[in-house]
């Protein structure tokens, strides 16, 4: 059996930017992506801390060390710059993989960098 399972999540990021006329996706620093195991591409959920909305969308590699969140195409309405975000990503696994996997968990600071 396969299940999905919660593989990584960037917590707490501050949006720097929302870009309406962009195709779409959310754009983020290429050292959060790293730290959190994230691949251009990749899908994950956003959870807007500040007005509670959610929303899956895929992610596009942003210059590294910029601490750059934007919300690109029709995102950039669900979020205004200076929201805090969660940004979420699963995996499909083998139920007993699943049991042993451990989480990435990343907490930026409040410039969007790493500790």
């Amino acid at each position: 059996m396969m299940i999905q399972r919660f593989k990584s999540k960037i917590h707490r990021v501050k949006v720097t930017q929302a870009d309406l006329n962009y195709v779409g996706s959310i754009t983020i620093d290429e050292d959060l992506m790293d730290a959190a195991g994230l691949i251009d591409g990749e899908k994950v959920q956003v959870v807007n801390n500040n007005n509670g909305e959610r929303l899956e969308t895929y992610v596009i590699p942003g210059e590294r060390g910029s601490g750059v969140i934007c919300l690109n195409g029709a995102a950039a309405r669900r979020a205004q710059v200076g929201d805090l975000v969660i940004i979420i990503s699963y995996a499909w696994m083998d139920f007993e993989e699943a049991k042993a996997f451990q989480p990435k968990v990343v907490f930026p600071d409040e410039n969007n960098r790493l500790p």
